[in-house]
């Protein structure tokens, strides 16, 4: 399981950037509690038994502010930091892919036996500003992708 303890931010934005060319927002509902919800997105090195469009993901420390991991999607080779851990609550991360800086937030909201799950993404950079609509459209889909693949591991 990953530890989530630290809660501190590092240098490093705790929202996405507003003023990027693309920022979307996604949510869902599961039906698990918060805690499972929270431990799936958490154990980035497990990512790969659960999400489809995932190649490789690997976190090498504990999922805390600082820590880094790199993963694969899309044909991008990301090396993301954590920069904020709300246990059971919330999480952002980022870092650039291809020219591409980019900030994930994530919301957790427990209703019940049930989560609720807001993600937020945006997106910046030269490749973004060559084809905002392109961009757009496979950031929607990775959003889309990344919430039905983490409710059918939360709820299977």
């Amino acid at each position: 399981m990953a530890d989530s303890s630290n809660t501190d931010s590092v240098a490093g934005p705790v929202d996405v950037d507003r003023s990027a060319p693309v920022v979307l927002t996604d949510e869902i509902i599961i039906d698990a509690p918060v805690v499972e919800v929270w431990a799936l997105h958490t154990d980035v090195s497990s990512w790969l038994s659960w999400r489809s469009d995932i190649d490789r993901a690997e976190l090498k420390s504990p999922f805390a502010v600082g820590s880094q991991f790199e993963w694969a999607t899309g044909g991008l080779d990301i090396a993301s930091t954590i920069w904020q851990v709300l246990p059971n609550s919330r999480t952002v991360w980022g870092g650039p892919a291809a020219g591409i800086a980019g900030v994930h937030v994530w919301e957790f909201a427990s209703e019940g036996e049930r989560t609720r799950v807001v993600t937020t993404e945006s997106w910046a950079g030269p490749p973004v500003e060559q084809d905002v609509e392109r961009a757009r459209q496979m950031l929607g889909g990775h959003l889309a992708t990344w919430l039905v693949d983490l409710k059918r591991a939360a709820e299977g």
